[in-house]
């Protein structure tokens, strides 16, 4: 039940129809006596930047959730960032502190790469190629640097974000070896997918699986299916797979922790998840 008493979190992105994380969160605020709520907002690119500031202005509210397409714009609108945050160039976690100001975090990364670790995944030297330099990917390369890899490829379609992630990389990473240009998949140990190619019916695989062997890991990050046709085209190559929601269950804990709720594992927060696939 929503009262006057109940601490908001907003989850900020658009569109909104795909959003997961209310159905995890809020059973579990439930099952624990928590009166708090997230709530889906959806909010267009061209409004964020003003409604952003205007939000926080509320006072029932503590922090947000924030997803594509904002994560990178909101980076330039908090008063402070953590390291991991400012490595990655953008923030899908807001706080609200007691003095007002923003803080402005990042766990997509931690979540991609707690989920890989836990499957028993050694990724310290591996090859790895992300595909994708926006918010989720820029996040997942920079947890991927901090836990050993020994070579990354990054490929976007857009190049200068994807040279300045590089740049980001090399800057606190310097034996990192890092390239750009190729989304050529053959020969790498994991294969990321953090691009919205998926999210979409029709949308193309974003690279050529044919390329890839049976040993190759990949992990995706779109939500709308458990099991998007990439996963399926790589399962059916024998590769292991992890879903997008793995993510998602392993970086809620750090949410939580992060806006002040105590935490949980992974497994707990299944339990009580309303999510269907």
């Amino acid at each position: 039940m929503i009262s006057g008493k109940t601490t908001l979190i907003a989850h900020l992105g658009y569109p909104t129809e795909g959003f997961k994380a209310p159905l995890i969160y809020n059973p579990w605020f439930d099952k624990n006596g928590i009166d708090a709520v997230v709530v889906p907002m959806g909010v267009l690119a061209d409004d964020y930047k003003v409604l952003l500031p205007l939000l926080f202005r509320m006072t029932n509210i503590r922090g947000a959730l924030v997803t594509m397409p904002h994560k990178v714009t909101t980076a330039g609108l908090v008063d402070e960032m953590t390291p991991t945050a400012r490595i990655a160039g953008a923030c899908n976690a807001i706080l609200k502190r007691e003095d007002g100001t923003l803080l402005g975090d990042q766990f997509d990364g931690a979540g991609f790469v707690r989920g890989v670790q836990r499957k028993g995944r050694e990724l310290k030297g591996a090859r790895v190629l992300v595909l994708g330099s926006g918010g989720v990917g820029s996040a997942i390369a920079a947890s991927l640097a901090g836990a050993g890899v020994g070579e990354m490829a990054l490929f976007d379609m857009a190049t200068p974000s994807v040279e300045a992630l590089a740049d980001r990389l090399r800057e606190h990473y310097p034996k990192l070896r890092v390239t750009t240009g190729s989304n050529d998949p053959a020969g790498f140990d994991l294969i990321v997918n953090a691009t919205p190619l998926g999210m979409k019916d029709g949308d193309p695989i974003p690279f050529d699986v044919d390329r890839i062997a049976p040993s190759t890991f990949v992990g995706e990050v779109v939500m709308k299916a458990e099991y998007t046709p990439l996963l399926r085209a790589a399962k059916d190559k024998g590769c292991a797979v992890q879903v997008g929601t793995d993510m998602l269950y392993e970086m809620i804990p750090a949410y939580l922790e992060f806006f002040g709720f105590g935490t949980a594992t992974p497994e707990e927060l299944r339990a009580v998840s309303q999510i269907k696939q």
